[in-house]
């Protein structure tokens, strides 16, 4: 072992490049067209598809898998592009074992799905790397319509609208576009740039204007967007983080998960990001499982992942779950932070063992402590928007049917509404549906039930 790899604290190139390389590769790689064969010719074409009814934006995957299975993968992708404009994403990082894959009758019958993840990604990688667009735009309308947020709430909101003539200009906070996908997923599930290859094609149907850097409640406010534009759609996700409410929270190497990530998916060199060498990452969630295994990717020679409730509660999927653990991240639960100590930087981590009680979770008398130079939190996000009129529930943005908010003309989408489950396909759906219902609105046609 190096002496790189033992160094105290929190340090960068733990690894060699070449190691880093190795361990950043493709974590799913793509099939070959060999392989999408056999694996089309599992699927039995089931009428009433329970993979479609747990597809949040309802593909047509018996459909696109027979095109696939009949050699025509290109209108295989056009199926999935029509219900899912960014189904080559989703292909990487949906858990289709909690949705299509989970609900496949060969899964039922087997305990072996059909893999229609990877089929995805098959059909519409190979329709992106042409170059050309699947879809063509209307006549313009006339109609403009502001997009905040270039999330795949977003990016689905705006590609619908503007298939449909609509001119769509996005306002995004960041220097890139993308949202979650492109800051807030683990480097090795997109690799090569992926996330923004998406966007450069989808922005190809036309009529899409992306401004950067321009934040609702600083650069832009919701009141002079509704004056300029026909119509918003609200698309900015969660840009706060909780925090542990514990003793010592200030203390050095403490840090959000989710800055973590973004900066490691940001960094042009892998050994140029420090990480510890005993990291604790507190959460159960996606956020956390992606935090904890790249902590170990970058050299982390221990990394303990704590959850206050039992692993069943987990919200990241069994599948993330095992990949962590396969990746050498010990996993413990039912266990609460309760002091951060240290002399100016964290070096351990308090933690007291938690029972579900009749009342809700209570800490026992019973406790230990971890080593720790780094610990993430990883306990949720919140909404960082100052709500200018906008009815919240629940912290979030509430909506009606179609994501239309309290104001009139303003409809929201994805993470920052109320009620959804901060998954990137669920993301795309309600984009889609809100510009469905939006261009109804703008054209005065009734709604029908979109999908």
């Amino acid at each position: 072992m190096s002496q790189a790899r033992l160094s105290p604290g929190v340090v960068p190139g733990r690894l060699p490049p070449e190691q880093l390389v190795r361990n950043f590769a493709d974590v799913a790689p793509p099939l070959d067209s060999h392989e999408a064969s056999v694996a089309a010719d599992r699927c039995y074409f089931c009428h009433d598809a329970p993979c479609v009814t747990a597809c949040p934006t309802s593909i047509d995957i018996p459909l696109f898998i027979r095109q696939i299975a009949t050699g025509t993968p290109d209108a295989a992708a056009r199926t999935i592009f029509h219900a899912n404009i960014l189904g080559g994403m989703c292909a990487r990082v949906c858990p289709t074992e909690n949705l299509c894959e989970g609900a496949c009758v060969r899964m039922e019958a087997e305990g072996q799905p059909v893999e229609i993840g990877a089929l995805q990604r098959y059909a519409t990688d190979g329709l992106m790397a042409q170059q050309t667009h699947p879809f063509q735009r209307a006549e313009p309308t006339g109609k403009r319509v502001a997009v905040v947020g270039a999330g795949p709430a977003g990016l689905s909101a705006a590609h619908r609208l503007a298939a449909k003539g609509h001119d769509v200009v996005i306002f995004d906070a960041r220097p890139k576009p993308g949202g979650l996908n492109e800051y807030g997923i683990a480097a090795y599930k997109t690799v090569d740039g992926f996330a923004q290859a998406e966007v450069e094609w989808l922005m190809g149907i036309g009529g899409i204007e992306l401004r950067h850097d321009q934040r609702l409640g600083r650069d832009i406010d919701l009141a002079g967007l509704r004056n300029d534009f026909d119509a918003v759609f609200l698309g900015i996700g969660l840009g706060g983080n909780n925090v542990l409410h514990c003793d010592g929270e200030e203390r050095g190497n403490v840090m959000d998960a989710t800055s973590f990530i973004r900066d490691l998916r940001q960094a042009s060199d892998l050994a140029s990001v420090p990480i510890g060498r005993d990291v604790v990452v507190i959460g159960g969630g996606m956020t956390a499982i992606d935090a904890a295994v790249q902590a170990r990717l970058l050299g982390a020679e221990n990394v303990t992942l704590v959850y206050r409730r039992s692993q069943d509660r987990m919200g990241a999927s069994e599948h993330e779950q095992h990949h962590a653990t396969a990746s050498g991240v010990r996993i413990i639960c039912n266990a609460a932070p309760q002091a951060i100590h240290g002399n100016g930087t964290v070096a351990e981590v308090e933690f007291r063992y938690t029972e579900d009680g009749p009342d809700g979770l209570v800490l026992t008398e019973d406790g230990f402590r971890l080593k720790a130079d780094q610990l993430f939190r990883a306990i949720g996000q919140k909404l960082d928007f100052a709500a200018e009129g906008v009815t919240l529930d629940g912290g979030k943005i509430a909506v009606s049917e179609f994501g239309r908010t309290s104001l009139d003309g303003v409809w929201a989408g994805g993470d920052c509404t109320a009620g959804g489950d901060d998954l990137t396909v669920t993301a795309v759906a309600e984009g889609r549906d809100a510009a469905e219902d939006i261009d109804a609105w703008l054209t005065g046609r009734a709604m029908v039930s979109p999908g």
